[in-house]
């Protein structure tokens, strides 16, 4: 396959090109047209990497797509790669919560049968993406650690974070934005709420300092890389990054995002916290960060279409020094080295040939084709 009068788009360039596709990998890469027969002529639109997708609960939304509602688990696998495609990712990390914050919540009841759905599907070829699983450990949950050790044999897995959603500190240090978004999710009356916060409290102060120290501990025998989630203070970056930690997910502030950076952990920040222009937890904006140059790696957390996107809209602000290629490198080089995947994430010669061709409406980005070693996807 060769790929033609398009604008490609590598790590540190930009450049009207030509990429040759063979045996799904890329065979070459060269400036101007080709007029080799067959080619394919890409209209001028922007040819960049597949994008590469850390941390994604969309598979929740299609397991179980309204209250007390369950779909089949395989169709639902099928359906969420599908959209995961659509939206120009090409290797997607399914972010599957190992406990909750909720009693025998419908995350708890489906986590074996999301994880053996994903398997069966991966084995039987009926993929489009490359999926990958990564384990998010709420390690305030009293059965977390047991339920992450009856897992972390599954070769699927090649990535874990380890979180903990209690009231009062992290991504909740707002108590009031606590009561707004769980009192909305789960129903609550005012007295619920109160005697909710009261038990998440008491569970993590039970619970989370033993099994985040068993969980990292399970992870670096086994080379299995990690993420922080929602670290607040410095004292949080310290104590992920001494447990080896490459990833900072979703730092809660600035303070929290420049000592990870100083420690050498990638810091990623939520696509829709770009788009939609701040956090909905009223945390820190991923637009400060890219101004402090310390945003590494967007992830669509629950909107998959909002990766693309967000990274279009980092390279125009005029507040940061994202260009075209650094702010695309935030959702596929960067995020595929801190996961080891050392063979895609970049237009390189030799590398898997996931690529998406992009075209631009006013500012709006349009995805209009998508391939995934080399065939085509979408």
């Amino acid at each position: 396959m060769v790929l033609t009068n398009a604008r490609v788009v590598t790590e540190n360039d930009i450049f009207d090109g030509t990429v040759h596709v063979r045996d799904g990998k890329i065979d070459d890469i060269a400036r101007g047209r080709s007029q080799v027969a067959g080619a394919l002529d890409c209209g001028a639109s922007i040819l960049m990497p597949g994008m590469v997708e850390l941390h994604t609960d969309n598979l929740e939304k299609h397991i179980s797509p309204r209250p007390g509602v369950l779909w089949p688990s395989v169709p639902s696998v099928i359906t969420h790669d599908a959209q995961i495609v659509a939206s120009g990712i090409t290797t997607v990390f399914d972010a599957i919560s190992v406990g909750d914050v909720v009693a025998g919540s419908t995350r708890l009841k489906t986590l074996e049968t999301m994880v053996n759905a994903l398997a069966l599907c991966k084995r039987d070829n009926m993929l489009r993406a490359d999926h990958f699983l990564h384990l998010r450990c709420e390690v305030s949950h009293r059965d977390a650690l047991d339920m992450f050790q009856s897992l972390v044999d599954q070769p699927m897995l090649q990535l874990v974070s380890i979180m903990d959603h209690s009231p009062g500190q992290r991504q909740f240090v707002n108590l009031d934005k606590y009561r707004e978004y769980y009192m909305g999710k789960h129903c609550l009356s005012a007295a619920q709420m109160e005697e909710f916060i009261v038990t998440r409290q008491e569970d993590s102060r039970q619970f989370s300092d033993r099994y985040r120290k068993a969980i990292a501990a399970i992870c670096q025998a086994r080379g299995i890389p990690m993420a922080s989630h929602d670290d607040a203070t410095v004292d949080h970056v310290d104590e992920s990054a001494g447990f080896g930690m490459n990833i900072a997910e979703f730092p809660t502030t600035l303070e929290a995002a420049r000592a990870s950076h100083q420690r050498g952990m990638m810091v990623m920040m939520g696509a829709p916290n770009v788009v939609r222009g701040g956090s909905h937890s009223g945390n820190i904006a991923a637009a400060a960060l890219a101004e402090e140059g310390v945003l590494d790696i967007l992830s669509s957390d629950y909107y998959p279409a909002s990766m693309l996107d967000a990274a279009f809209r980092l390279a125009r602000m005029d507040t940061n020094d994202y260009d075209l290629p650094r702010a695309i490198g935030t959702v596929t080089a960067v995020p595929a080295r801190c996961a080891g995947l050392q063979d895609r994430g970049s237009i390189e010669v030799g590398k898997r040939a996931d690529l998406v061709l992009v075209s631009e409406c006013g500012e709006q980005p349009l995805i209009e084709s998508v391939w995934c070693s080399g065939k085509r996807v979408y």
